[in-house]
């Protein structure tokens, strides 16, 4: 009888052993030999990219490597993911332009005021300049896995901003010190308040601010959009993101891993990047329904003539401090070489 039993367990562990299933669990409870430790702002809710990424990275890697994402902020800000980046508390995330910037500043080139139209206008432009991006990152112990975008920023705010003057008088959100963001206001004359992101919800609250750049798809993921009763339909910037990891936590990766890792980080921002522009009609359709009105602006009036030379002025102010004028010059040359190409480029207005 005894004998009989320790058959019976003996067979039933080799069924569950050989069963698909079974060894898919067993094979996610073993220890990676690399753990990523990888932040980012998206709410998990929204992240469902980075879950299959991060299955198919386990998957494909054969257990070696294994992402460890921390979702909505949980980390803190990306000056905060930065700061335990280089504590070696965390190895990696995907950041926004502000984020990429502190490391490499020239990458903010793609993101100047009133300078794009289109998205297809910045994938051409950034897709020329992209090679040349990796290199100054991993220049500065950093490896590049994807580049997507959140897509354009609109002016989002509580009162119908129509001119100058009514703009001078909003309380404008910062993100942080942001150089770029501070140029632009600095050119209009705008004193704006600095804050981080995780602090604009309640800032909204208590009225310590009452406008801000953003855009659709983050003006719904991180609730702003139910303080603020307007949208201008003209979009502000791009707003680019990077996934980005240490080249030290990299080069502990087998050449092979690393290989399988690239295409298919390449795949999610590739995803990403058309998830965020499907989404963008999703989220104006969500502003819309939550009762957010539509600024018409006509560019032609002097008020937005203004704004548009002061993005010029902006532009022009940072030339030697995030980006070199030879840079400045080939991003303006790709960008007027697709405009001869494509004479019809029309500007993404939100209708």
């Amino acid at each position: 009888m005894k004998m009989n039993l320790e058959k019976a367990v003996f067979t039933l562990a080799l069924v569950l052993l050989f069963t698909p299933g079974f060894a898919t669990f067993s094979h996610a409870k073993e220890r990676a030999k690399v753990t990523i430790k990888f932040a980012t702002l998206l709410p998990k809710g929204s992240a469902d990219l980075y879950e299959e990424f991060k299955k198919e990275v386990r998957s494909q890697t054969n257990n070696e490597v294994a992402f460890k994402i921390y979702y909505g902020g949980v980390q803190g800000d990306e000056l905060d993911v930065l700061r335990k980046i280089r504590l070696k508390q965390l190895h990696g995330g995907s950041f926004t332009g502000y984020g990429l910037g502190t490391i490499v500043p020239p990458v903010r080139v793609t993101e100047l005021p009133y300078m794009f139209k289109n998205y297809e206008e910045i994938s051409y432009v950034r897709e020329h300049l992209e090679d040349k991006m990796n290199k100054i990152f991993e220049s500065n112990g950093y490896v590049p896995l994807g580049w997507y975008e959140t897509g354009f920023a609109y002016t989002f705010s509580k009162v119908p901003i129509t001119s100058i003057e009514v703009a001078r008088q909003q309380k404008w959100w910062m993100w942080g010190s942001d150089p770029l963001q501070q140029a632009v206001f600095d050119a209009m004359e705008i004193s704006p308040v600095q804050l981080s992101v995780t602090d604009v919800l309640t800032s909204l609250s208590t009225k310590m601010i009452d406008a801000a750049p953003t855009t659709p798809f983050g003006a719904v993921a991180f609730r702003w959009y139910t303080k603020f009763k307007y949208m201008q339909e003209y979009p502000l910037a791009n707003f680019n993101v990077g996934v980005i990891v240490t080249k030290d936590i990299w080069d502990k990766i087998s050449p092979e891993s690393q290989k399988k890792i690239k295409a298919l980080s390449k795949n999610l921002a590739s995803q990403m990047l058309q998830s965020r522009r499907q989404s963008v009609a999703g989220s104006i359709q969500v502003l819309k329904d939550s009762g957010i009105s539509i600024v018409h602006v006509d560019m032609e009036n002097e008020a937005m003539k203004f704004v548009l030379q002061s993005a010029v002025k902006a532009r022009e102010s940072l030339v030697g401090k995030l980006y070199s004028r030879e840079l400045l010059d080939e991003t303006l040359a790709l960008l007027q070489e697709y405009r001869e190409k494509n004479p019809n480029s029309k500007v993404a207005r939100i209708e």
